[in-house]
């Protein structure tokens, strides 16, 4: 990618909410994002009755209310899907979900979707990464909660599931990931995103700095999927070679539900937009070069040798009657000692530059 991928992450911040949604495709658009994101999920596939909520939801939601309850309100049904892909493809921006079963991998790929994510709860969900792999399309693999352990077990997952190998299992999946072919197609396909999974995640936790381990040890595209307040980290990543971007925003951080507070709202998701596009300006090309800007600042800005006091014709270039100042249009002062000593073949007045005959 020629510049760094953004994605707006609406997630569940529709509320279940068709209307919502569509707003927030809207705000994605304005903000000059490259893709807005959802998720897709049957609740019933994904979460038990008994499983409890994360802390960050008990504070947010209603702590009477099950993990199930609340999520299957976040639910969106097929037709809602087909709806808000058209929708989102209408003005201009991709649309993109998260898979969170098995089923919704297939509607997913009949949405036409042009890539999969692996979000950092799947990590280990090993059925579902090789149905997502086994799709074709190319993965983005969020790795909060992982260890480089962690994220090589899952590639070799996904790699299998590429490769479209016989008997999955540990060992198979080992074989995928270190094999010429398994490399090879990781390479081509898949981009992992570093993560902390916390809701907002504290500023101490982040480490930014891992995301270029992980493209050191894995040799892959490697973003940021960012869950702190604010957009500064977001922008440090993209100056750091993120090579995509990923942050909730909602409509608006006071409405009910367990991830407004933590997500940006229009406004800050149009600023950090343009902070990342400002950042990948400023970046450049590596070479250390002048530039068109300060090829016409030389001039003013360096010095030269230049009289310190008039000058006969005759008399010997010293310490005393020669210094160094502005313009930058004679002599480079790095002759400074090839000069000192010599004899001036003309005469100079105070502040004129040495010119340079008088220096061969």
């Amino acid at each position: 990618m020629p510049n760094t991928y953004i994605i707006a992450e609406a997630g569940v911040n529709h509320n279940g909410s068709l209307e919502i949604a569509r707003e927030l495709i809207d705000a994605a658009c304005e903000a000059g994002a490259d893709a807005v994101k959802f998720q897709t999920f049957k609740t019933e596939k994904t979460i038990s009755k008994k499983a409890p909520k994360a802390e960050y939801q008990m504070s947010l939601t209603d702590g009477n209310e099950t993990q199930y309850d609340m999520v299957k309100k976040l639910e969106l049904d097929e037709k809602a899907h087909y709806e808000l892909a058209s929708y989102a493809r209408s003005k201009g921006i991709k649309f993109l979900s998260t898979a969170f079963d098995i089923e919704s991998v297939d509607l997913l790929v009949a949405l036409g979707v042009d890539v999969l994510k692996i979000p950092s709860g799947e990590v280990t969900n090993a059925p579902l990464m090789l149905k997502i792999s086994s799709a074709g399309l190319p993965i983005i693999i969020s790795t909060g909660m992982c260890t480089l352990g962690d994220i090589e077990q899952a590639l070799g997952v996904v790699a299998f599931g590429y490769l479209k190998m016989d008997r999955p299992g540990i060992e198979n999946f080992r074989t995928a990931y270190f094999s010429k072919e398994g490399q090879k197609i990781l390479k081509e396909k898949v981009t992992l995103l570093h993560c902390t999974t916390e809701y907002p995640a504290p500023l101490e936790e982040v480490n930014l700095k891992a995301m270029l381990t992980m493209k050191e040890a894995f040799g892959l595209p490697v973003g940021y999927s960012d869950h702190t307040k604010g957009i500064n980290v977001s922008i440090g990543a993209a100056a750091l070679g993120a090579v995509l971007i990923e942050k909730h925003f909602t409509l608006d951080k006071n409405m009910a539900g367990p991830d407004h507070q933590a997500s940006l709202e229009p406004d800050e998701l149009k600023a950090m937009v343009t902070g990342i596009r400002e950042v990948e300006k400023a970046l450049g090309n590596a070479q250390k070069l002048v530039s068109a800007s300060e090829g016409k600042n030389m001039d003013i800005a360096r010095k030269s040798l230049t009289a310190f006091q008039d000058i006969k014709t005759g008399d010997v270039f010293t310490e005393t009657n020669v210094i160094v100042m502005r313009p930058g249009s004679g002599i480079s002062p790095m002759h400074y000692w090839e000069l000192i000593g010599k004899q001036a073949s003309k005469a100079y007045e105070k502040d004129d530059l040495i010119s340079f005959p008088e220096i061969y």
